[in-house]
C-alpha cells in the first residue's frame, strides 16, 4: 500500500531538491484541494478526476448499542469521481 511518504519520495525523485521541498509540494496539493473543497468549489485535475463536496440531508440514525434514535444534522462530505483515462488504467 502506498502511502503519503511514498508519495513525497516521488516527487523528490522527479523534481529532485530536497525531501522538505517536496513535502511542501505535496501539503500544497492537499491544502489547495481541503480549501477550495471548504469553500464549496469542485477541484478537477485533468487525468485523475474531480474531487467535489457533496450535500447530506439530515435523517434519523439508530444507537446501535441503545437502539436510541438519533438525529444526525445536515452536513457536507467530500466525494472522489475518477476521470476516464484513470479507469481505463485501473481495468
Amino acid at each position: 500500500m502506498a502511502n503519503k511518504a511514498d508519495l513525497v519520495a516521488s516527487v523528490q525523485e522527479v523534481l529532485g531538491g530536497t525531501r522538505a521541498d517536496a513535502d511542501r509540494a505535496v501539503e500544497n496539493v492537499i491544502a489547495f484541494i481541503t480549501k477550495n473543497l471548504t469553500a464549496g468549489e469542485e477541484v478537477s485535475i485533468a487525468g485523475l478526476g474531480i474531487f467535489v463536496a457533496k450535500p447530506r440531508a439530515a435523517r434519523t440514525a439508530r444507537n446501535p448499542r441503545t437502539g436510541e434514535m438519533v438525529k444526525v444534522p445536515a452536513s457536507r462530505t467530500p466525494k472522489f469521481r475518477p476521470a476516464k483515462a484513470l479507469k481505463d488504467a485501473v481495468k
